[in-house]
């Protein structure tokens, strides 16, 4: 697990940017912080790596955003999403089998089905240390 620090939104933004170059088509990523810790930051950052020029916001009401860069970045939020089964989901299969990029926000909602080998960030926010002070933990799972 490697373990990061940020102080500013653009701290994560960077942060993503540079974890990007680990990414490939097909990568899944499962963002689980609080409300306000800087998940829609983190895929900014990583929609940055990939050539993204469009405004990237939380996808609250789709569920999901696409954007198209140098690979596309598909954006969800699974804040909506409660005890999920595999049938529920299968439209998402697309998504995770395809070629683009997906970073998926409140990712613990859907946990059951992530596919195999996805990469776990973690974002805790910390306010004894600053308004802004956040622990960015990265982990490549096995299922």
């Amino acid at each position: 697990m490697k373990q990061f620090t940020s102080t500013c939104e653009q701290e994560t933004r960077d942060i993503a940017k540079n974890f990007a170059k680990d990414l490939m088509a097909g990568s899944v990523v499962a963002l689980i912080g609080d409300l306000g810790a800087g998940k829609t930051a983190f895929t900014k950052g990583v929609a940055e790596f990939f050539g993204v020029d469009s405004d990237v916001s939380s996808p609250t009401f789709t569920i999901v955003n696409e954007y198209s860069g140098e690979k596309t970045v598909y954006h969800f939020d699974a804040y909506r999403l409660e005890n999920v089964e595999t049938d529920d989901c299968d439209w998402l299969d697309d998504y995770f089998f395809g070629d683009g990029i997906c970073l998926v926000e409140w990712a613990q909602n859907i946990e059951s089905v992530l596919p195999d080998g996805y990469f776990k960030v973690e974002i805790k926010k910390d306010p004894s240390k600053g308004n802004d002070y956040r622990e960015i933990f990265i982990e490549k799972t096995e299922k």
